[in-house]
Order: C-alpha cells, then structure tokens, then sequence
C-alpha cells in the first residue's frame, strides 16, 4: 500500500508538468506549496495557472474515475464470485451513455450532460434490480442476466439516437463522449463526483469484513449473522453511485475496472478487505498512466475509452495466461 501511494504521487506530479508546456517536477512542487503555504514565487504566473487551473482537475479527476471503476470491479467481482465481472454489468453504463447521448441530442449544456448520464445510469441499475427482484430474489445469476438484457436495451437506444442524430453537429459529439476521456474536465465538476466516489467508497471499507465473508457463499454469511440482503443492496448502491459518477465526467471508459482488481488481487490476495485500498490504488494509478500516454502519444489526443480497451485487452490475457491454473 505504501509502495503504491508513493507511485501514485510521484505519477502525479510528473503528469501536472506533462504537457505542450513542459514544467520540471521541482517547479510543480513548489507551486502546489505555494496553494498551502506562502513561498517566493520563482516562475511565471502562467506556470501556475497551467498546474491549477488546467492540469490539476484533470489529473484529480483520473484519480478519482480509476479509483472508482477499479474499487467497484473489486466489490462486483467479490459480490458475484466471479472474476470477469465489471462495473457496467448491471447496465449502468449503458443507462449513463443513453443518457448523456439524449442531453445532447436536445443541445443542453455541459453540467446537464452529465447530470443525464448520471441519472439513467442510476435508473438503469434501478430498472435491473426491481426486475431481477420480481423473478427471483436470491439470485446473484438473474441479477447479471437481466443486467446484460437491459445493458443491451440501452445500447440499442444510443445507436437509434445516432441514426437520428444530427450528422454534423450532434452525432460527432456523442460518438466522442461514449468513447471516454477528461479533457473537458473543470474544477467544478470534481466536488460533487468527488463527494459521492469518497462516500461510496467509505460505504464499502465500513462494510469490507461483511463482504469478505459473502465471498464466501451466503448461506455461511447468514450462518455468522449478517444480513445478506441489506449487505448486498448496500454494495450495490455503492459500487453503482461509483460508476455511474465516474461515467457521468468521463464517458464510458472500459477495461479499467476489470483488469485492475486482478493486478490488485496478485499484489495483495483475495481478501476484501486488502483488495479494495489496493484496487482504488492501483486504479488510479492505471488511468492517470493511460491519460498521459493518451494525452502525449499524438499531436491529437486519443480517446481514453481507446486507450484502456489498447493496453487492457492484451493486459487481461496476459493476466489470464498467468492465473489460468487457479481459473480452471
């Protein structure tokens, strides 16, 4: 855990001074000491304004999207006893695609956009619930299934608003938001998204021992005397606010909380409560990497939903190959 901490604030450092403008590490240093404590100013006051002003809710930002995909893929993973479960397999990433693609179908603004996408990711997971709930209320399987029903219900109400999308001013803007990424991100879309992530993943650290023994099995968890249903619906509402908030700045950015609580589970175990710090850790360490070679790979910034999918996909082989004997 120290390992990785300290990772993540020198990764961060090195990316606020990443960029057109270049800004040696000392530098950055100083100016956020500068936010905190008085020190002489030794650099322009542009240099300043790039590192708080553009870089800073950028660089924050990927922390907490890669922190909140990653620690949601670990509660998933653990809830479903199942290893290749993600965050979007309740369909909230879907619902929140669908949502920000009507937003923006109806030319509303930045802040509806992402209060939209918000909302039906939420409304999504909703929906699969009280379905899930009607056929059959034990059941984890039901849960998923009607998950990737409703997942593919709302994929195929986003590519209905693409056909009839404006093709010149609206379509361009909702393929590049399904395909993720932070560069529109301002300073005040990260209080509120920051607030609900923080709060979602204290939910999940108060309840870690509780879902360390649902790993288990249920019947075992009710044998200890916890309350399955609530520890679940609890989980659940956690791990959706997670996603659904990172979705709702970022798009739909994959792989992320797949692959990493694998990387986690090798680092640290199984057990829930090592695997959560370790994922949201690792998780931001991911995306913060992968925003930088998305922002420094072209001259034109790649899409970071592209990106995950480039290095996640050949990573999760990769992960699989070395695991596969435990798999089997």
């Amino acid at each position: 855990m120290t390992l990785l901490t300290v990772a993540l604030a020198g990764l961060a450092v090195l990316s606020l001074g990443l960029g057109q403008v270049n800004i040696p590490p000392g530098t950055v240093l100083r100016v956020i000491t500068a936010q905190v404590w008085e020190v002489q100013a030794d650099w322009p006051g542009s240099v300043e304004q790039i590192v708080t002003n553009v870089r800073m809710p950028r660089i924050v930002a990927a922390m907490l999207v890669g922190a909140a995909l990653a620690s949601a893929g670990a509660a998933y993973q653990t809830l479903f006893r199942n290893p290749i479960v993600a965050p979007d397999v309740l369909g909230v990433s879907a619902g929140a695609g669908f949502g920000a693609s009507l937003a923006v179908m109806f030319n509303l603004g930045a802040l509806a956009i992402q209060g939209a996408a918000f909302a039906f990711g939420l409304c999504a997971v909703a929906l699969v619930f009280a379905i899930g709930q009607a056929i059959n209320r034990h059941s984890l399987i039901v849960l998923v299934l009607v998950g990737v029903v409703i997942a593919a219900f709302f994929q195929a109400m986003i590519s209905v608003l693409k056909i009839v999308a404006d093709p010149i001013n609206v379509l361009p803007v909702i393929t590049f938001w399904l395909l993720g990424g932070l560069n529109k991100i301002t300073p005040g879309d990260l209080p509120l998204v920051g607030t609900l992530i923080v709060a979602s993943l204290a939910v999940l650290l108060a309840l870690r021992w509780q879902i360390n023994v649902m790993s288990v099995g249920a019947d075992e968890a009710r044998m200890l005397g916890i309350d399955v249903r609530i520890t679940r619906l609890a989980l659940i509402v956690a791990a959706t606010l997670m996603t659904a908030s990172a979705v709702s700045i970022a798009g739909i950015v994959g792989w992320v909380g797949l692959v990493v609580p694998h990387i986690a589970r090798l680092l640290v175990g199984s057990s829930f409560d090592r695997l959560l710090p370790a994922s949201a850790l690792t998780g931001a360490l991911f995306l913060l990497l992968v925003d930088n070679l998305s922002r420094a790979a072209t001259a034109m910034e790649i899409p970071l939903g592209i990106t995950t999918s480039v290095i996640g996909a050949p990573l999760f082989l990769l992960l699989l190959l070395r695991t596969k004997r435990a798999w089997s």
